[in-house]
C-alpha cells in the first residue's frame, strides 16, 4: 500500500510539500515504530506511528537503474493454497499483497507493515517460512510510469517472503483502512498466480513461487 511513501517520492515540479500520518495498533515482538525511526525495546504491543514530510525519502526510493524497493508477500494455509487479493477499482484484478520499502525499513519490516496494511494480518497471525535471496525486478508498461521523479522510474524490485497462516480466515481483513487497496480474497492453488496476474509480473511471480516452494508444507 505505501500511498503516503509513493506520492512523497512523485512530487511534481512546484507542489508544496506535504505532511502525512499514520498510524495502527499492532503487534511486533520486541520492536516499536517510532515515527520512521526504528527503537528497540521489549514490549509484545505497540502501535506503529509514522509522520512524515513528503521529501523525507529523497531519492532512495529509486536505485540508480530506476526500480523502486518493494516486498511481495505469500501466505499460505495448511492445505498449501495461497492468499489472493482483488484490487480495488472494478477491473477484477487480482494479486498477491505488495508494497514499498521505506528508507528506514528492512524488507522483513515492511512486510509486516504491508501485511497489516493491505489485508489486516498481525505478525502474531504468520510465521514466517522463507524469503527469496535477492531482488526480483519487473519494469512497468510505459503507460504506467510515473515521469516527475529522478532517476527515471521503471518499475519495482521485489524480495518475497513465504508466511504460513496461524490465524483463523477472519483474521484476514482487506477493508479495515479508510482506503482499503483490495475488496475481496480468496484462497487459490500455489501456482495459479502466475497464469493470472497480469503479464508483466508473470516472470517475477513464476520465480519467486519456484524459489519459495521447497519451503512450502501440507
Amino acid at each position: 500500500m505505501l500511498r503516503a511513501a509513493s506520492r512523497r517520492h512523485w512530487r511534481p515540479a512546484g507542489e508544496p510539500l506535504r505532511t502525512r500520518c499514520r498510524s495502527a495498533s499492532v503487534r511486533r515482538p520486541g520492536r516499536r515504530f517510532d515515527g520512521t525511526r526504528r527503537v528497540g525495546i521489549s514490549g509484545t504491543i505497540e502501535v506503529q506511528s509514522a509522520c512524515f514530510s513528503m521529501a523525507d525519502m529523497g531519492e532512495r526510493l529509486v536505485d540508480a537503474d530506476g526500480y523502486r524497493p518493494n516486498v511481495g508477500i505469500v501466505v499460505a494455509n495448511g492445505r498449501a493454497e495461497v492468499l489472493w487479493a482483488r484490487r480495488v477499482g472494478g477491473r477484477d484484478a487480482w494479486q498477491f499483497p505488495q508494497g514499498g520499502i521505506l528508507d528506514s525499513e528492512t524488507p522483513e519490516e515492511a512486510l509486516y507493515r504491508e501485511l497489516y496494511e493491505e489485508v489486516g494480518l498481525e505478525p502474531d497471525a504468520v510465521k514466517l517460512v522463507a524469503r527469496t535471496r535477492g531482488w526480483l525486478r519487473y519494469r512497468l508498461p510505459e503507460r504506467l510510469r510515473r515521469r516527475d521523479s529522478s532517476p527515471s522510474f521503471v518499475g519495482q524490485k521485489q524480495k518475497w517472503f513465504l508466511l504460513r497462516m496461524l490465524g483463523d480466515d477472519g483474521d484476514v481483513r482487506v477493508s479495515h483502512t479508510g482506503k482499503p487497496e483490495f475488496d475481496a480474497w480468496r484462497w487459490v492453488s500455489y501456482w495459479y498466480p502466475v497464469g493470472q496476474v497480469v503479464a508483466f509480473k508473470q516472470q517475477v511471480y513464476r520465480r519467486a513461487l519456484k524459489e519459495l516452494a521447497p519451503h512450502l508444507t501440507v
